[in-house]
């Protein structure tokens, strides 16, 4: 039996219009009379996705939320952190640098703010996702001891797509970088994604891999797809995605999420 279902938002539990179909949202309802906890993990901060907590009745006490693509693990109600892993400050001024280097907009993430040395149009985006201020600074002359979770390269797909061959193995080595949108590359603290996310937060409430399903769409998903009991691919998941799942269900349009309740936590 299946104890947590842990899901991806954009183009997973969302359609494209950013709304949760009524299908999935009383599959989601019936999940939990069941017992099972329901996760959001996502790339989002907390901030960006407390409206489809509360929408979705997880924000109890009980309730969890896996955010910034597993550098945090937090209780939704209270936003108390039960781990978080972020980059430090010379991590964001080297991928600055190298923002530079492959001609890319950047931003960085704290908890609760965009900061950006300039406005460009997939910054903007980030912050009006999210809803949180976007703070517009020169970040050789910030504060050093702010906490930044994450930092992100932006561009048009094809420019991105480009520049990501140019990215030099060192970066590599010392950070878990994924694609979370064709627009958004992101740099996270090498000991984080969102499989490590999901496995401590299944620690923590003695919740086994088997007893797991893991729901996405993109490249920052693999890792969960991979360390879960039941790995589940969008129908509209990058290729790559798809290949590492165990099942692939509807697309994000058409219930995908539903779907894998209906038929892997409500039919058994």
């Amino acid at each position: 039996m299946y104890k947590l279902i842990a899901l991806d938002m954009d183009g997973t539990l969302l359609k494209d219009d950013k709304t949760i179909s009524s299908e999935t949202f009383s599959a989601i309802k019936n999940a939990r009379s069941k017992g099972v906890k329901v996760v959001l993990t996502t790339g989002r901060p907390l901030k960006g996705i407390k409206r489809y907590l509360e929408q979705l009745g997880l924000v109890s006490e009980d309730d969890y939320a896996i955010t910034c693509n597993g550098s945090v693990v937090q209780e939704t109600k209270t936003g108390k952190v039960i781990a978080e892993k972020r980059i430090s400050y010379q991590d964001l001024l080297d991928i600055y640098e190298l923002s530079k280097e492959l001609n890319l907009n950047i931003h960085a993430l704290t908890a609760n703010t965009c900061l950006s040395p300039k406005i460009s149009k997939y910054t903007q985006l980030e912050a009006d996702i999210n809803k949180i201020p976007l703070e517009i600074l020169d970040y050789s002359t910030m504060d050093p001891n702010r906490k930044i979770i994450k930092a992100m390269l932006v561009e048009e797909p094809e420019i991105l797509d480009e520049a990501i061959k140019r990215i030099p193995k060192e970066f590599y080595d010392k950070f878990t970088i994924v694609k979370s949108a064709p627009f958004f590359l992101e740099f996270l603290n090498k000991s984080v994604n969102k499989g490590v996310g999901v496995e401590l937060l299944a620690s923590s409430l003695n919740i086994k891999k088997e007893e797991i399903i893991c729901v996405g769409d993109a490249d920052n998903d693999i890792h969960m797809i991979e360390y879960a009991g039941l790995g589940v691919a969008m129908a509209n998941a990058f290729p790559q995605v798809k290949r590492k799942a165990n099942y692939i269900t509807h697309s994000n349009e058409n219930d995908g999420v539903a779907h894998v309740i209906n038929k892997f936590i409500l039919a058994s």
